[in-house]
Formats: C-alpha cells, sequence, structure tokens
C-alpha cells in the first residue's frame, strides 16, 4: 500500500479532537469557569474530614474559616496543596452547610459549586 492509500483509508474527524474535554467543546477553556469543590474524607470510624477547594484567590481564606467554625461549630484548618492552591479543611460532615453559607453570603454561585463524596 502507498502512503497516499494510508491516508485516504484513515476516518476523517473532521478537526475533532476526541479527547478534547467537554468544556472546550462548547467554546469555553476548562479554566473559565472555576468550580468550587466540597468534598468528605472518611477518616477513622464515623470520623470525617469536609475539604473546601477553589475558592476565589481575593478572599482571605483564615477570615472564611473562622466564619464556618463559629456558624457550624466545629473546628479546620487551612491548608497549602502544591497542586490545588488553598483548601479549607473541616471537621465533620460540613457539605451541605458549606453550600448554603457560600451561597447565602454570594461567595459563590449553586451553579458553580460542586458537591462530592458518598
Amino acid at each position: 500500500m502507498t502512503e497516499v492509500e494510508q491516508i485516504n483509508i484513515q476516518p476523517s474527524l473532521g478537526g475533532f479532537d476526541a479527547f478534547a474535554d467537554a468544556a472546550e467543546q462548547d467554546g469555553e477553556t476548562s479554566h473559565s469557569k472555576d468550580y468550587v469543590h466540597i468534598r468528605i474524607q472518611q477518616r477513622n470510624g464515623k470520623k470525617s474530614l469536609t475539604t473546601i477547594q477553589g475558592l476565589e484567590k481575593g478572599f482571605d481564606y483564615k477570615k472564611v474559616l473562622k466564619a464556618f467554625k463559629k456558624e457550624f461549630c466545629c473546628n479546620g484548618t487551612v491548608v497549602e496543596d502544591a497542586e490545588l492552591g488553598k483548601v479549607i479543611q473541616l471537621q465533620g460532615d460540613q457539605r451541605k452547610n458549606v453550600s448554603t453559607f457560600l451561597v447565602s453570603n454570594n461567595i459563590a454561585k449553586k451553579d458553580l459549586i460542586k458537591i462530592h463524596g458518598f
């Protein structure tokens, strides 16, 4: 088979990248929508840890953490991650509480919050 025949046999994708991200196909880059991710991690027994990642850079994480701790009566900390940036960790399952708090205080929009876990 010659090189010209091989090229004609391969299907034409018409410039479509099968491995492209779904958000990029809509004309948006994956970084244009910055989601706030709320996750839960099981520790030992029935203890759990809630992590909040993806808040805007302009917020003072210490003040947000202090408000979370007062509102939810739990302890927490701000952890610096190399890949994810600053992440807030709270004791217990605070996923619903954090979500309603972020929406009610106009920190994040409801459609930009993703809750993960169980």
